[in-house]
């Protein structure tokens, strides 16, 4: 048997009235089937519909929030600095999800956006400043490595203008050292020699004192036979000593023509020195002499123009050599 259903509850509050009391007022029957009718004053009803619009709007809500992140996220790590200069990222909700919640839903990616926004910002300062970083100190690599060169240029000049310098005052000493050398051997030799001319000077003596040189040997002109001079003038008053100039013998004494009274020594290392022109002879033939010992006196005999002594002098072999020059080998300064 059939049994009719109860009727439905109606929701209790402001704006809502049953059927039946809707018939009473209006003259119905009492306990007649309620029905839902609503007012202006009726809240909005969370089943149905609406219901299903709100869930749609908040998944799409946070599904766009997602989609958000991940492209603020990609921007991030994929370091691209231009993002700072862009507007934040907004997500525009398709109409009739425009409510309160999907305003503060879009505010909140707003401010989102531009938190990832700032967060850029910072991370390309930081990638600036490592790269500024990198910079100067690639440039401070390069500025030491270039000193570091210059200064191994410079210590290189240095070394080889030192070298250079060591060299040349090496040079020079070793000049300085052969030139005091060689003048101290120049210095030896001269003493040597002076000595030498010292010992020879007390075996030897001048020909004569008091006198002037007037004709030197190898002079030219008609006054001689041969046409040159022979020998070296002394000329000096009559009757001045004439005397040996070194050890030997008396090889010749007497008159011979244009030389007047003669008188020839014949050195102890056969050397001859001839005395002309004496105004007189005082030794022998074979007799012994030395040095300073008187063989005759100046005067004029034979072709002479005045008083004076020619002497001669011949080497061993014959020669006629220069007196003067042979004066000063045996340390005499005519």
């Amino acid at each position: 048997m059939a049994s009719n259903s109860p009727a439905p509850q109606a929701p209790a509050g402001p704006g809502y009235m049953s059927t039946s009391s809707r018939f009473s007022e209006n003259g119905g029957a009492e306990g007649s089937t309620g029905e839902w009718v609503p007012s202006d004053e009726s809240p909005v009803s969370s089943r149905g519909r609406h219901r299903v619009l709100r869930q749609q709007r908040r998944a799409f809500a946070r599904s766009s929030t997602v989609l958000g992140v991940g492209v603020i996220a990609a921007v991030g790590a994929g370091g691209i600095a231009t993002a700072q200069d862009k507007a934040p990222i907004a997500i525009s909700l398709p109409d009739g999800l425009g409510g309160s919640e999907g305003a503060a839903e879009n505010a909140g990616l707003a401010t989102m956006g531009g938190t990832v926004t700032g967060e850029q910002s910072e991370a390309q300062d930081g990638a600036g400043d490592a790269l500024r970083s990198r910079i100067l100190q690639q440039a401070e690599q390069q500025q030491a490595q270039a000193e570091a060169e210059r200064r191994a240029v410079a210590e290189k000049a240095a070394a080889e203008a030192a070298a250079a310098d060591a060299m040349k005052a090496s040079a020079d000493a070793k000049k300085k050292a052969d030139e005091a050398k060689k003048k101290a051997a120049a210095d030896a030799k001269k003493k040597a020699e002076a000595d030498r001319l010292a010992k020879l000077a007390k075996s030897f003596a001048l020909p004569t004192s008091s006198y002037n040189i007037t004709s030197t040997f190898g002079s030219s002109g008609g006054l001689w036979s041969s046409g040159q001079h022979t020998g070296l003038d002394f000329a000096a008053p009559a009757g001045t000593p004439a005397k040996a100039v070194g050890a030997g013998t008396i090889k010749s004494a007497g008159y011979s023509g244009s030389y007047g009274y003669q008188v020839i020594i014949e050195l102890n290392d056969g050397t001859e020195v001839m005395y002309a022109h004496l105004s007189s002879i005082n030794a022998n033939v074979g007799q012994k002499v030395v040095a300073g010992d008187m063989v005759g006196r100046v005067g004029s005999t034979g072709n002479s123009t005045g008083n004076h002594l020619h002497l001669e002098v011949k080497t061993p072999g014959g020669t006629t050599i220069d007196p003067g020059a042979w004066l000063r080998s045996k340390g005499l300064q005519p």
